[in-house]
């Protein structure tokens, strides 16, 4: 059975990719990396790797943050996925407006206002439509769960990460580049110029959704997965 690695993105966990897991694990093997133990794009590749036993190739699904350390694993051992599906994400590294926003949140948390930092990301996170609702408070759980240390460990290696725009030709897998067309923090364009750069890449618009499609519409992201696990 064939291995399928999912990678959460910031201030996310398991329950990000619980519906897709339910749905394909019947089909697959799913796995949901940890991604909250370390301060660096490489050091969480190397976790993730871990995961899967013997060497054995398998298919890698990552989110934001998680798409970051998708590269990463791409890069260290690109015979290992056999397939690439890139969520919400982007190729490019910060620019300096990013990263004085970042800064800015590290620097809130850091005062022990850890607990203001997900509400000012919430309408960022999510379709405008889900902010005020069970879904935007799952997600405050959510990134309560994960926690500040881990929040500061996650942002330091984001903050940090290469661009990936010059390993993009090279990709030679079945891709799926996918994104929610209201997201607010990677937005559209920037998985269109993913999907133009990637040889054969399939790019998909998620009606409906934000920055966590996978929580906001689970079954057309579950849809688009089994689509590109098929191919």
């Amino acid at each position: 059975m064939e291995t399928l690695l999912f990678l959460p993105g910031l201030l996310c966990d398991a329950r990000l990719f619980r519906d897709q897991v339910a749905a394909l694990a019947p089909e697959r093997r799913c796995l949901v990396a940890d991604l909250t133990h370390d301060d660096s794009i490489g050091a969480m590749a190397e976790r993730a790797l871990r995961l899967v036993p013997d060497g054995a190739p398998f298919a890698l699904c990552g989110l934001s943050m998680g798409g970051y350390v998708a590269f990463e694993i791409w890069r260290r051992a690109p015979a290992r996925v056999a397939r690439l599906a890139l969520l919400d994400t982007s190729a490019r590294a910060d620019t300096p407006e990013q990263l004085r926003r970042r800064r800015a949140l590290l620097a809130l948390s850091e005062s022990g206002m850890f607990r203001g930092v997900t509400p000012r990301l919430l309408p960022q996170l999510l379709h405008p439509d889900h902010v005020a609702g069970p879904l935007g408070a799952e997600v405050m759980a959510m990134a309560e769960r994960v926690g500040r240390p881990a929040f500061h460990r996650q942002q330091r290696a984001i903050m940090a990460r290469v661009d990936s725009r010059p390993d993009l030709p090279r990709i030679a897998v079945p891709t799926l580049v996918a994104v929610g067309e209201q997201d607010a923090l990677t937005p559209p364009e920037l998985a269109e110029e993913m999907a133009a750069a990637i040889p054969g890449a399939r790019l998909a618009h998620i009606p409906d959704a934000g920055h966590l499609p996978p929580m906001e519409t689970p079954a057309a992201v579950t849809a688009l997965l089994r689509s590109w696990l098929e191919a």
